[in-house]
């Protein structure tokens, strides 16, 4: 018999917490979904995010700005937006909520 699995994605979101809180929602060799949940965390100045997989990301709630290495500009991103980025794409969190959480579901896959 095949096990079902379920759950809820605004689940056990940590208050404020020091740290973005990443959770693996799902594993395969070809496919992670994680949640990721921020609280006005960015990423660290003069680093990006250079990934050997291809991620596909959607604000679920909340709010970020994304800025990649070849744009002159963050795109900001709300409840809904989703972007695609491909692998070895340069980019880096510049901005997300300070106000409330900001919520993604990101898919990495080859």
């Amino acid at each position: 018999m095949t096990s079902v699995e379920s759950g809820n994605i605004f689940a056990a979101i940590a208050e404020r917490a020091a740290d973005e809180q990443f959770t693996t929602l799902l594993a395969t060799d070809n496919l992670r979904v994680e949640r990721i949940v921020s609280h006005g965390h960015t990423t660290p100045e003069g680093t990006w995010y250079d990934q050997e997989r291809a991620e596909w990301v959607l604000v679920v709630s909340g709010s970020a700005e994304l800025l990649f290495e070849h744009e002159g500009a963050p795109r900001t991103l709300r409840a809904g937006d989703y972007v695609h980025i491909p692998p070895h794409l340069r980019h880096r969190v510049s901005a997300t909520d300070p106000h409330e959480p900001t919520v993604w579901l990101a898919l990495h896959y080859r």
